[in-house]
Parts: C-alpha cells; sequence; structure tokens
C-alpha cells in the first residue's frame, strides 16, 4: 500500500495556506475594478488594475516555477507573499495620492503573489501517489471555501476603514501576507531529484506542447480560466451599474467564489470515477449555462445565479485541465510544463480581464448592453475548448 502520509501532511499546510492567504484574492477582484474606476481618466480602463495582477501572473509563472525547480516550492512562496504585501502597500499609497500608474505597479506585484498561489495545486500533487493526486489537488483548491466567505466580508468591514476608500482593504491585504507568510515555512516538499548529467533529457517545451494531452488540458485550462475571469471582473461593475449597492456585489462575488471551491471536495473523486474527460467537458457546459443564465436577466438572481454556474464550472474545468496535465508529464519536466502551463494560463486571463473591462464599459450605451457583450464573447472560446476536447477523447478511441 501507497504511504500518502507526507502528502497528507503537506497537504493540510496548503489547504490552510489556501484558505487564509488566498482571501486576498476575492478581496482583490471585488474592489480591483471599483479603485480602478475611481482613479482611471477613462472608464474604459477601469479594470485594468486586475489586468496587471493576472499580467504580473503570467510574466511571474515562468521564473517562478524554475526557482521552485531549483530551490524549492518554499523559496517561491516566501518570494509570492513578499511581493503580495509590497504590492499592497504600495496600492494603498497610490490611492492616497490618487496615482493610477502606481496603483498598477502594486497591482502588478500583487500578480507575482497570485502565480506563487497557483502553484499551490502542483506543490499538493509533488508527494502524492498517482492515485491521491487528483485528489490531492482538488482538496488544496477546496480551501478557497474559506477565503471565499472571509475575503468579501472583510472588504464590507475595511472599505471605509480610512477616509481614502479602499485604503483599508489593501492595509488588511498587507497584514494577512505577513502572518499568513509563517505556514509555508512548515512545508517539506523535497527538491526534485537533479538529473545526471548522461541521463536521458526531458522534452523541450515546443516537444511537450505537440503532445497532444497536454496541448488540450493547457487549452482547456486557458478558457476554464479566462472565461471565469472575464465575467467575473465585470460583475461588480455590472451589479452596481444596474443600480443594486456595492455590498449585494460584494456577496455575489462571494457566492460565486463559493461556487468555485465547494466542488472541490469532490471533484477529484469524480474525477477518478468517471474520467477525467468527462469532468473537463461538464465544467463546459455548465460555464456555457452559466453565460445563459446572465444574458436571461439583470435581477439579483440572475447574477447570483450566473455567477454560481460560473464558479462551478470553472471548478470542474481548471481542477480537470490540471489532473490531466500533471499525470501527463515526467518529474524533471515538471519546472518547464507547469510554469508554461500558468504562463499561457494567465496570459489568456490577462487579455479577458482587459476586455471585460473595455467590453463593459465601452461596447454599448448601458451597463447591460455591456453586460450583454461580456457574456457573449464566451461564446468562441468554449467552442474552442469543447473542440479541442473532443477531438483528444476519439484521438484515444482510434489509439485503443
Amino acid at each position: 500500500m501507497i504511504d500518502d502520509t507526507l502528502a497528507k501532511r503537506n497537504l493540510t499546510i496548503l489547504v490552510i495556506a489556501q484558505a487564509f492567504l488566498g482571501a486576498q484574492m476575492p478581496m482583490l477582484f471585488v474592489i480591483g475594478g471599483l479603485a480602478g474606476q475611481s482613479l482611471a481618466s477613462n472608464l474604459c480602463w477601469a479594470t485594468m488594475p486586475i489586468s496587471m495582477i493576472v499580467f504580473g501572473s503570467m510574466t511571474t509563472a515562468p521564473w517562478l516555477s524554475q526557482v521552485m525547480q531549483n530551490y524549492g516550492r518554499k523559496s517561491g512562496f516566501f518570494i509570492g507573499t513578499f511581493a503580495a504585501a509590497v504590492g499592497a502597500a504600495i496600492c494603498a499609497y497610490a490611492l492616497n495620492i490618487g496615482s493610477f500608474g502606481l496603483f498598477l505597479l502594486g497591482s502588478y506585484c500583487t500578480g507575482i503573489y497570485m502565480s506563487a498561489q497557483g502553484f499551490f495545486r502542483f506543490a499538493a500533487a509533488d508527494t502524492a501517489s498517482a492515485e491521491f493526486r487528483p485528489k490531492a489537488i482538488s482538496y488544496v483548491m477546496a480551501g478557497g471555501l474559506v477565503s471565499a466567505i472571509i475575503g468579501p466580508q472583510l472588504v464590507n468591514l475595511t472599505t471605509d476603514a480610512y477616509v481614502v476608500p479602499f485604503v483599508g482593504v489593501y492595509m488588511t491585504i498587507v497584514s494577512i501576507n505577513v502572518v499568513g507568510s509563517g505556514l509555508l515555512a512548515f512545508l517539506k516538499i523535497p527538491l526534485p531529484a537533479k538529473r545526471a548529467f548522461d541521463a536521458p533529457r526531458g522534452r523541450t517545451r515546443l516537444e511537450l506542447l505537440k503532445t497532444p494531452r497536454i496541448a488540450v488540458a493547457i487549452i482547456c485550462a486557458m478558457v476554464s480560466y479566462s472565461l471565469m475571469n472575464l465575467v467575473m471582473t465585470s460583475t461588480p461593475l455590472a451589479v452596481v451599474g444596474c443600480g443594486f449597492p456595492q455590498s449585494s456585489a460584494s456577496n455575489i462575488v462571494s457566492a460565486h467564489v463559493l461556487g468555485m471551491f465547494i466542488p472541490s471536495f469532490f471533484t477529484g473523486h469524480l474525477i477518478v470515477r468517471f474520467g477525467v474527460e468527462r469532468i473537463i467537458a461538464a465544467g463546459l457546459i455548465i460555464l456555457g449555462l452559466a453565460g445563459m443564465v446572465n444574458l436571461a436577466g439583470v435581477e439579483l438572481f440572475n447574477f447570483y445565479g450566473g455567477l454560481i454556474l460560473l464558479g462551478i464550472g470553472w471548478n470542474f474545468g481548471f481542477i480537470g485541465a490540471t489532473s490531466m496535465l500533471a499525470g501527463s508529464h515526467s518529474p524533471e519536466e515538471g519546472g518547464a510544463v507547469q510554469g508554461m502551463n500558468d504562463m499561457l494560463v494567465f496570459g489568456m486571463v490577462t487579455i479577458a480581464s482587459l476586455a471585460s473591462g473595455g467590453l463593459m464599459n465601452c461596447s454599448g450605451g448601458t451597463p447591460v448592453e455591456g453586460w450583454i457583450s461580456v457574456n457573449i464573447a464566451m461564446v468562441p472560446f468554449l467552442a474552442l475548448a469543447g473542440g479541442s476536447l473532443v477531438w483528444l477523447m476519439r484521438q484515444g478511441r482510434a489509439t485503443a
């Protein structure tokens, strides 16, 4: 029987870290667009701060993954929490002096943390057996359930704590990173074994991308994450623009993040039972249903229903794609393939978050028209991911 004692120990620490440190992400996504809207001279750039967070994650993933490959997961995670604390402090100062450019710089620093947090799921798989791996990935994502609850509530408590709106939120995020970084010191993840000089070399990045299973996993992860970000980024703007209070936007985002992480308690088991391809397919279908609910109206129950479905679809699509990727490469290829995956995923998410503000504020004369444009934009990307998954499944049948 395979002993997963160390894997379960590391998993416990990562779940707690995901819950506590991860609370800053829903906080940032609730207020990022609203704070940007208060600073930007052009409303089309209101979601630029969120785009800079994702862009920071995209550009950080390749080198941070290599740092973890060479010096261990903890080193990369500490870099992430330090950057997040610095970034939040810069954002707080930028709000005080009314500098949009400085606010974008702080947001970019926060993206370094977002990249580091993204590797929690791979860290959970590092010491796990093949059977336990999908469950470990799923459980560490489930830690976001707590962050989904406390993050938006912290926004409600701290938004007006200072004279300048949102400064209190960013100062709270500084504290979260300072305290939460101590959790990561308890991880015990051995460094990947160094490749002997005469050992066979792993595949190049191009060869990895040409591997059908890896390519489809990356495509499905890109689409699942970017569409979730596209719609979620616009949600606070749409809710407030349709006449509802900011507290409603916070509660809707909270419900969305609950939808993102509650399924994680059983997603891994579903993958083991039904296969990763079917779970990814279910995720893509649910994302499509989310868009349909959002297009059906702009009442609060539409926002709640659409955003909850959006979270569930992201969970199945993204965790399924991560599990597919984790089982498609050797340990020595981990640094290259994981960094490349997150660079491509968050590159697509950067484009989505930039497009979100433009579609929401500049594609129509009213918030309702902008919201419709955001949700219609999901269609071609769902077709891309669904088509690639069907192709992979047919390839598998043909091989069999």
